[in-house]
């Protein structure tokens, strides 16, 4: 199984740009579909971003779409999250995630390997 590690979090002005990175150990092969999620306080955790296992196809929530972009470097097995016109209703704690699949899902129980989270606070 992959082990999973967030960093980048922290506090940032609304309209400001934060980048999420997820360093991934363990059995790296690459064959993982991979994923964002969110969980703000009191709220469920939620689906932000998705890409496939070779980064060809993206999917992301309604709410980040246009503002926020996955992406990986298979070579560094590591996953980022470019945030730029960042919100006050962004602040959340934010998971990178893995799936076996390969389908991009957007449900928390479909992803096998969760990071520990980063706190991403935007200030208005």
């Amino acid at each position: 199984q992959v082990q999973l590690a967030e960093s980048g979090g922290g506090l940032v002005q609304a309209g400001g740009s934060q980048r999420l990175s997820c360093a991934a150990s363990g059995r790296t092969d690459n064959n993982y579909v991979m994923g964002w999620f969110r969980q703000a306080p009191g709220r469920e955790r939620e689906f932000v971003a998705g890409m496939s296992r070779s980064g060809l196809s993206t999917y992301y929530a309604d709410a980040v779409t246009g503002r926020f972009t996955i992406s990986r470097d298979n070579s560094k097995n590591t996953l980022y999250l470019q945030m730029n016109s960042l919100k006050p209703e962004d602040t959340a704690v934010y998971y990178c995630a893995a799936q076996r699949g390969i389908v991009v899902r957007t449900t928390v129980d479909d992803y096998d390997s969760w990071g520990q989270g980063t706190q991403v606070t935007v200030s208005s």
